[in-house]
């Protein structure tokens, strides 16, 4: 069966605690700098300035440095975006054209029987590819995977028509509340899927 600690490494994966910390207060740096001074180059600025502290902190503190390093190069991409139009919701483009391409990749590889989740997961748990001759255990990474489908497009579906709008606002904090609370929960229920299906430990 799936364990507690393997829910610890499904979790880090994807990201982990600090990985999620990584991308995420840049974002709410800019919205809330944009906010007070109304001005989109300084909120660049400042968004692009704290990723650069966290990644630096987290090189001198010898911790894992690989979602830091990506986190401020999606933030640089996110202000290429954003400063190229002079458009502050055009900061978000690039995590819809992200959700897009996770969310078409993850239902192609659902549809032709090689769920991501397994890819991923699969050597993460010992199993590597083994669950691929386990019809139980195979079903559950793709149970697991349709939930990161519905994750990826649900957030297309609501932020789009709130980036075409122009609210800014309203799509910063969106895009806040479906990022951590959504990816929490859609990992939680993929372990939860997964630890009801015994895993593959044969050699």
């Amino acid at each position: 069966m799936t364990t507690q600690g393997d829910r610890e490494k499904i979790l880090q994966a994807f990201g982990g605690k600090k990985g999620l910390i990584d991308s995420g207060i840049p974002l709410v740096i800019f919205l809330a700098t944009f906010n007070i001074s109304g001005a989109l180059q300084t909120a660049l600025y400042a968004s692009i300035g704290i990723s650069a502290i966290l990644t630096i902190t987290r090189l001198a503190r010898r911790d894992t440095v690989q979602h830091a390093v990506s986190g401020f190069i999606g933030i640089l991409i996110c202000a290429w975006f954003a400063n190229r139009t002079g458009n502050a919701s055009d900061l978000y483009i690039p995590k819809l054209l992200t959700n897009l391409g996770y969310g078409s990749l993850y239902l192609i590889a659902n549809l032709v029987g090689w769920p991501v989740l397994g890819l991923i997961l699969g050597p993460i748990l010992g199993e590597n590819l083994k669950w691929r001759n386990h019809p139980e255990r195979k079903r559950a990474y793709i149970r697991a995977s349709w939930l990161w489908i519905l994750m990826f497009f649900t957030r297309i579906a609501v932020q789009y028509p709130i980036y075409r709008s122009g609210n800014v606002n309203l799509l910063g904090t969106v895009n806040l509340a479906m990022g951590y609370p959504l990816f929490i929960a859609t990992a939680y229920g993929s372990w939860l899927i997964l630890k009801s299906t015994p895993k593959i430990t044969e050699q």
